[in-house]
């Protein structure tokens, strides 16, 4: 087998690892709060939320892409602090 020098890079989408996210997220054993969690593949970024009162509910995001713009990154972190807000023990 010859290789033709293609620098292509196979990227997977983050879509896929939404199952198993969903799946460790609705096994947490504090089901009264809401789980936050992040998917990514190193360029693409989603949000994923699970809420489990009564029937277990998911959110998720848009795809964000931080390395495409100042914008998207800002956004990205924006998101995250409110997500460490909302964990944190209130003070």
């Amino acid at each position: 087998m010859s290789t033709t020098g293609c620098a292509c890079q196979l990227a997977m989408s983050v879509w896929a690892a939404v199952p198993q996210a969903l799946a460790y997220m609705m096994a947490n054993p504090n089901s009264s709060k809401p789980v936050f969690g992040m998917v990514t593949n190193g360029d693409d970024i989603l949000f994923v939320k699970v809420t489990q009162t009564n029937t277990p509910q998911y959110d998720l995001s848009r795809i964000f892409a931080p390395f495409a713009s100042a914008r998207e990154l800002y956004t990205v972190l924006q998101i995250l602090k409110r997500i460490g807000q909302l964990i944190s023990p209130a003070s």
